[in-house]
């Protein structure tokens, strides 16, 4: 049984930082690619971000690109969201995912495209 549990979420005034942490369980975490995704109340789950199965090639929503990365520990089976820059627009509950296909792309930007989700974390980010 597949298990993401995130971290990392929290208050913070906008410029500063946060890094939210996923830690999955549950199978071969090396072999999946992971993604990061955010909701606001009222509208659709969008993606932020996601990453290969050895890190190496990422994906950005273009509204975080050059503030966001992501990244991955495959020996400690997390991966990592570090935000920089925040803007109040960030504030979301965000949320990891796997997909469901060993070794597949990481260029999958849909929710569609991930079968297993985290509870999510709260992102709040103050003007």
């Amino acid at each position: 049984q597949v298990q993401l549990v995130e971290s990392g979420g929290g208050s913070v005034q906008a410029g500063g930082s946060l890094r939210l942490s996923c830690a999955a369980s549950g199978r071969t975490f090396s072999s999946y690619p992971m993604g990061w995704f955010r909701q606001v109340p009222g509208k659709e789950r969008e993606f932020v971000a996601s990453c290969s199965t050895s890190g190496a090639v990422t994906f950005y929503a273009g509204s975080v690109k050059g503030r966001f990365t992501i990244s991955r520990d495959n020996t400690k089976n997390t991966v990592y969201l570090q935000m920089n820059s925040l803007k109040p627009e960030d504030t979301a509950v965000y949320y990891c995912a796997t997909r469901g296909a060993i070794r597949s792309t990481a260029r999958a930007m849909g929710v569609q495209d991930y079968d297993y989700w985290g509870q999510g974390t709260q992102v709040t980010v103050s003007s």
